[in-house]
């Protein structure tokens, strides 16, 4: 999903309203934006907080388990595959199928909180990790990638983008 000009029309169009509605839901465009922000320039990464919180002033996000550093950093490696072959799981004769399959498996359950710091600025969103599409084909949730990995330019044209009529 980070880059956005290999995207089709309607992948743009759905990333873009899921994408815009998760951002009104914590207070605006700026607000989700100014929290992208926050969580790129954290170190280290806020996905291995030992408190499994990551706070700024606008709000916070909470999950359900600690994300330890190995994990994470198994995650940036299948995530590159994952564009490639659009399925984060590798093939599974390749030497790495069980521990992707196992890093899936392990963050699959786990459920992130995004809730802005004041009611009147929305009323939060949640989402897990991975979109399961079958027994062999998993993604990674756009919300999840979106603020996690993506860059902060490539959030904004999804927010920005308008659909062709």
């Amino acid at each position: 999903m980070c880059d956005f000009n290999t995207l089709t029309d309607d992948e743009k169009k759905l990333y873009h309203e899921k994408l815009l509605t998760s951002a009104n839901n914590f207070g605006g465009k700026n607000f989700f934006l100014q929290l992208l922000e926050a969580i790129r320039e954290t170190k280290p990464h806020p996905l291995t907080s030992g408190n499994s919180r990551f706070d700024i002033e606008l709000g916070t996000i909470t999950w359900n388990k600690v994300i330890f550093n190995d994990k994470l950093q198994l995650l940036l490696k299948a995530r590159v595959n994952e564009s490639k072959q659009d399925n984060l799981l590798p093939n599974p004769d390749e030497k790495n199928y069980k521990k992707i399959l196992n890093l899936v498996r392990t963050l699959k359950p786990i459920v992130f909180h995004v809730k802005p710091a004041h009611k009147e600025d929305g009323s939060g969103f949640f989402f897990q990790a991975f979109d399961l599409i079958s027994d062999t084909q998993t993604k990674l949730n756009p919300l999840f990638d979106a603020l996690f990995f993506c860059s902060v330019d490539t959030v904004k044209k999804i927010l920005n983008y308008s659909p062709k009529a």
